[in-house]
């Protein structure tokens, strides 16, 4: 049974080999997981069974330009709903555009408002 880490690391490192095969040298990678951010930099962190595809995305990722940060769980409202959205997804799924389910909190993150959700009992 794979753990909430190693989920989080196959994500990172799905999101470098997307880049490397679509030539995208620029990213910046944004992770609830401190856990995540620490593995990439020290790798000792990461776990014997995924070290081989790991170290093979930090090679093509010293080809990029790639910032990496925290954000915590509540600032990353588009993630968490891109989450719950691929709980129900049965393959990986590429946008071109921002999905529609996400747009109203990028827009409300990318001009720096803050997103609450109402709550009604």
């Amino acid at each position: 049974m794979a753990s909430a880490f190693s989920a989080e690391l196959c994500g990172f490192m799905t999101a470098i080999e997307i880049a490397d095969a679509r030539g995208w040298r620029n990213m910046w990678i944004e992770s609830d997981s401190m856990l995540v951010v620490n593995a990439y930099k020290s790798s000792n962190l990461v776990p014997w069974s995924l070290s081989n595809r790991w170290f093979n995305c930090i090679k093509l990722a010293g080809h990029m330009n790639i910032i990496v940060s925290h954000i915590f769980r509540e600032g990353n409202h588009c993630a968490d709903r891109l989450a719950n959205v691929g709980l129900n997804l049965d393959r990986l799924t590429l946008w071109n555009d921002i999905p529609f389910v996400i747009k109203d909190n990028f827009e409300s993150n990318r001009l720096g408002k803050p997103f609450y959700r109402v709550v009604l009992s």
